[in-house]
């Protein structure tokens, strides 16, 4: 059955009354509701037994029931770094012994560094930036709005520019598809690495980002945050801390994620999956952890595990809030939302303009849905297919995809990048979808200029 306009219902019904309300898990469960109401006739007693029977056949992908796991443990391995004295001893290390770190914008420029260098997994990337220069910014007089865009504008777009890591494996797979189909032809990895230079909105967000840091840029309601907050200084443990309660178990998280993707890939990287990857990743760090504070002296046991239920009960809202997301994913998947958007291109066929409409059009699949990878994978084909047919640019469209996708995932508040980037700085999902806003119309509106003219100049 075809929902047509009616399918965009629920992700923008969600999207709209989280921006007003700034409630998220009440817009979602809105947004799905409604959706599920649609898919079951507006019968709304069979509107709530599916809602219920699909949240909970979520558990049963394995995918799924890892990643939460994942955001449950992080939590864990965070609050245990901090326990220990770890984030204690690296802030006391950074801005008093070596005085590496002496500004705020040091600290932001730490965690854009982090995020250039750890492109292995996008969820990583930001945790990792957030754990270890939120601190930092509380120290300086930082935002945790402004941390939380650092982390969010440089873990997908960077990861989108890879190709041995998850992302790359999935784009080069879907291009593969296309080879194998007959719309390609040649090395499905030359052809992705030949469509990164037109990712052009990754490009700009990483060097928008940096403006940003160095030059102090607050627009729109982040000059508002920046100049709410007020330095904190974090209290030293009786021992002192010691940085590398904090280094071993990023690590050994940081360093497993690679050793993961070779082993679930059967010696393959890019087949490995990214799911299990940080899940595997994520347990070594806490038996590690386990074994560096407990049999290190650090913690007794009973201290360890107390902060480790600590860790777990502190990421439960963000849990709840990746739950709803997977689930307006399945409504949108269901009711076509994607194909549907999709479909308004079909009559659009002038080459030069293919570009920039897969853009938009992917830009939007990804901000209704939440998703930037179910958006590579509805629109590359589509797009493969417009260039073919049209003699576009066949690498200029890949591109327009992929910058289209984390664009639109950028700019969403349903999208999980974007959630995950709010818990590793510790704010407000909301606030931070807000403030980040702005930056990201920025950059979406300068890479629709740049397909325009590239699309005129390889037309």
């Amino acid at each position: 059955m075809e929902f047509g306009l009616l399918s965009v219902l629920p992700p923008l019904l969600a999207i709209a009354l989280a921006i007003v309300s700034r409630d998220v898990v009440i817009s979602l469960l809105t947004g799905i509701f409604a959706g599920f109401l649609i898919l079951n006739n507006f019968n709304p007693l069979d509107a709530v037994i599916a809602l219920l029977d699909n949240i909970i056949s979520l558990f049963a992908e394995g995918w799924i029931a890892k990643t939460l796991l994942f955001s449950l443990m992080v939590g864990a391995v965070m609050r245990l770094v901090v326990d220990s004295g770890g984030v204690a001893g690296l802030v006391h290390f950074l801005t008093q012994k070596s005085r590496t770190i002496r500004s705020g914008k040091g600290a932001l420029i730490l965690a854009y560094i982090i995020g250039l260098l750890i492109f292995i997994e996008s969820s990583i990337t930001s945790l990792v930036a957030g754990t270890v220069t939120r601190p930092l910014c509380d120290k300086f007089g930082v935002s945790r709005q402004k941390l939380a865009y650092v982390c969010d504008a440089t873990s997908a777009p960077v990861c989108s520019l890879i190709a041995l890591n998850g992302w790359g494996a999935l784009l080069i797979g879907l291009i593969t598809a296309q080879v194998t189909d007959g719309m390609l032809s040649g090395s499905p990895t030359r052809i992705f690495i030949e469509s990164i230079p037109f990712n052009f909105y990754a490009l700009i967000a990483i060097a928008l980002v940096l403006v940003v840091i160095l030059r102090g840029w607050d627009v729109g309601s982040m000059r508002h945050y920046e100049r709410q907050v007020t330095p904190t200084k974090l209290p030293l443990p009786a021992d002192g801390g010691h940085i590398s309660r904090m280094l071993v178990p990023l690590v050994v998280l940081i360093g497993m994620m690679p050793v993961s993707l070779y082993y679930t890939g059967n010696g393959n990287f890019l087949e490995g999956s990214g799911s299990t990857a940080v899940f595997y990743a994520v347990l070594a760090s806490l038996f590690v952890s386990f074994l560096q504070y407990v049999l290190g002296g650090v913690m007794s046991r009973e201290a360890w595990f107390k902060s480790f239920y600590h860790g777990l009960s502190d990421m439960l809202p963000i849990v709840l809030i990746l739950v709803l997301a997977f689930t307006i994913g399945n409504v949108t998947k269901s009711m076509g939302t994607g194909q549907y958007l999709a479909s308004l291109a079909g009559d659009l066929v002038s080459p030069s303009l293919i570009p920039v409409i897969v853009f938009l059009l992917s830009s939007v699949i990804a901000f209704a849905t939440g998703t930037s990878w179910g958006t590579f994978s509805i629109m590359l084909p589509i797009g493969v297919s417009l260039a073919v047919s049209t003699g576009a640019n066949v690498e200029l469209v890949i591109g327009a995809v992929v910058s289209g996708g984390v664009f639109g995932d950028h700019c969403s508040p349903i999208s999980d990048t974007t959630i995950i980037s709010s818990m590793a700085a510790g704010c407000n999902h909301i606030e931070h979808v807000n403030s980040q806003l702005p930056y990201a119309l920025m950059g979406g509106t300068l890479a629709a200029g740049l397909f325009v003219l590239a699309g005129l100049l390889l037309a």
